[in-house]
């Protein structure tokens, strides 16, 4: 219970704002709904409080918004909040179940990022949109194929490679409205791949003028987009207490099931930062399958463990080093050993 602050839960919404607190010397319970317009209002005059919202759309807003104003806020994991709410689900409910969340030392609050580092996650996940859009577009393409026995291979480039030839052959079998709107797919198609390589472009420019971008870049299998995803992502470097802390933020540690004392480590799980453990896994592959020299701890670990294995320990490892080197503020050194303090 955090004694020298009152302490506001608030659920927040596109409209509505539901508030929850306990008056500190009457013991008044206080539920309060407050219109958008008047949310920032409320809070203008009020002494600085410790504020617990969930990390939903627009959280980060209004985070910023508050801090500005003197109070301290804490942004919540949703899983972290649901184990408090009981009852119906309501606002009310919820509302409450933040303020009780919030006050937990062992909820982990997730950073709150400035403006410019939300912009570069905008750009990632417009990018990740259209390149999901892209994949649909291309296996729809290749299932219409498929029905007049034009069997295209699998990814873009095997498309590519064969689509001129499969619809020349499709002209005297089918209706020209047909191949007219397979080619007006096929054209859309390459219109994405100009929208992501455009957005690609942005982010490489985002990242010549960010220092931090440019340091962990250095690091083999770190390219542009693992490099501006991680330090937009992770927000303050310093909110983690250590690189280990921040590859379990990614997901990149095992599951563990266990009673009586007895541990057992499973594989790693769904959980962390979908997003950023991805380019990690696949920069971490690209080391392990294309990198000439990728360093003796990689080529032990790859001789006794499975590749995926290998795979995944490597991805921690570089998530580890880009938290040492953002917290510490140094530069990549290939042969850099630490020592203990």
């Amino acid at each position: 219970m955090n004694s020298s602050k009152n302490v506001v839960g608030i659920d927040i919404a596109k409209r509505v704002f539901q508030l929850h607190s306990i008056d500190m010397e009457t013991g008044e319970i206080v539920s309060l709904q407050l219109k958008r317009e008047k949310f920032l209002e409320h809070f203008a005059n009020r002494q600085p409080c410790l504020i617990g919202m969930e990390a939903c759309g627009g959280a980060q807003h209004w985070a910023r918004k508050l801090t500005a104003m003197g109070h301290q806020v804490k942004l919540l994991p949703g899983k972290a909040v649901k184990g408090f709410v009981t009852g119906n689900k309501n606002d009310r409910h919820d509302a409450r179940a933040i303020w009780t969340a919030v006050q937990q030392p062992h909820v982990k609050a997730v950073a709150i990022k400035t403006e410019e580092q939300q912009a570069i996650l905008a750009l990632h996940r417009m990018r990740s949109q259209l390149v999901k859009f892209r994949t649909a577009q291309i296996n729809g393409l290749r299932g219409l194929l498929t029905e007049y026995g034009e069997v295209m291979p699998q990814g873009k480039a095997g498309v590519r490679k064969g689509i001129t030839e499969a619809l020349a052959r499709l002209e005297d079998r089918l209706p020209a409205m047909v191949i007219d709107t397979l080619r007006e797919q096929w054209a859309r198609i390459e219109k994405l791949d100009s929208e992501i390589a455009t957005i690609e472009q942005r982010i490489k420019l985002w990242l010549k003028s960010d220092d931090a971008c440019k340091r962990i870049a250095e690091i083999p299998g770190v390219g542009p987009l693992t490099a501006t995803a991680a330090v937009a992502i992770m927000g303050d470097a310093k909110a983690f207490k250590s690189g280990r802390e921040f590859a379990a933020f990614a997901g990149l540690v095992p599951r563990q099931t266990g009673t009586g004392g007895r541990i057992k480590l499973l594989g790693i799980s769904k959980r962390g930062d979908t997003y950023l453990r991805t380019l990690l896994i696949h920069g971490a592959r690209s080391v392990l399958t294309h990198a000439k020299e990728p360093g003796p701890w990689v080529t032990e670990l790859r001789q006794r463990r499975p590749l995926n294995v290998a795979i995944v320990a490597q991805a921690n490892k570089m998530a580890r080093t880009i938290w040492a080197i953002l917290a510490h503020e140094r530069t990549y050194q290939r042969e850099f050993v630490s020592q203990p303090v």
